[in-house]
């Protein structure tokens, strides 16, 4: 269990590089639980709220009013061309039109808890402290406090849309509170200085901060590139910043489920057994 229980801040105002600006997103407190498959149980004071994405949602207590919004309703006075405009930016990414906001419209403090898609690790994404923005993969975002925004980052580099796993399209958290990711598998955290570099699998980006610099290079040989089995292309990430690489992407995941699942009229892999059908019959599994 993680656990994670800030000092509050004051949420009007504060200062920062001498110049004062507004406090936007609720200050939330927050524990994750669990190893492979997490959720993570948002802590809301009254009238503090939550946004997340539509089927992320587990449970919540009694008290705790959902709302069906469109886009990620960071902005109260946009109006509703703007509301339209924001969730239109969400179909570019794959995502729903609609996201779901939480409220606590009670005294007392309350929780309401969301669940990771598939197995890996919910990451806790504190945007004041990688000065107001964050980069993910288009499918990474879980929830955030309400006021975070989540948008579209394009890229303005032709290889990377075309070659980059991603696309020319990325998703960015922008504001000053904590947002939560989901990473398959086992996530690894990496501080690039500057002029590092790391090459990574294009699938395997979680996400990263704003001042590194993502490209794609080519793998390089023929036979690497045709018989290699890892693509034409790596991604390069360069420093400086934090780069979140997850171990395995839900299409990695995707691609060897459908891979072992029986097909209509052909055949399955059998578990490696020499006995293929007839060795499911044996060991117990034996659908009809």
């Amino acid at each position: 269990m993680i656990c994670n229980k800030n000092n509050k801040k004051e949420t009007y105002i504060h200062q920062s590089i001498n110049k004062y600006i507004i406090m936007t997103a609720h200050e939330i407190d927050y524990r994750i639980y669990g190893e492979e498959m997490q959720f993570v149980e948002i802590e809301l004071d009254p009238q503090e709220g939550v946004i997340a994405e539509s089927g992320s949602f587990m449970m919540m207590d009694d008290g705790i009013k959902m709302e069906t919004i469109f886009g990620d309703g960071s902005s109260k006075n946009k109006g509703f061309l703007g509301s339209i405009l924001g969730a239109g930016k969400r179909i570019l990414t794959g995502e729903s039109l609609f996201m779901t906001a939480f409220y606590n419209e009670l005294s007392g403090k309350r929780n309401v808890s969301f669940a990771s898609p598939y197995p890996g690790k919910i990451v806790p994404i504190d945007l004041t402290e990688f000065r107001g923005k964050f980069i993910c993969q288009k499918d990474a975002f879980l929830c955030a406090a309400k006021g975070v925004s989540v948008g579209v980052e394009f890229s303005k580099r032709l290889g990377r849309g075309l070659f980059g796993g991603e696309g020319f399209i990325m998703q960015k958290l922008e504001g000053d509170g904590m947002a939560f990711v989901h990473a398959g598998g086992t996530m690894a955290k990496k501080e690039l200085q500057a002029g590092e570099t790391l090459r990574v699998d294009t699938g395997c980006i979680v996400g990263f901060t704003q001042d590194v610099d993502y490209d794609i290079e080519f793998v390089g040989g023929i036979k690497n590139s045709i018989f290699g089995g890892e693509g034409l292309f790596f991604a390069k990430l360069q420093g400086p910043g934090t780069v979140y690489i997850q171990s395995l992407p839900f299409s990695r995941l995707a691609d060897r489920v459908l891979a072992s699942a029986p097909r209509s009229g052909g055949k399955d892999k059998g578990e490696g057994s020499i006995l293929g059908g007839l060795g499911d019959l044996l060991d117990g599994d034996n659908r009809f």
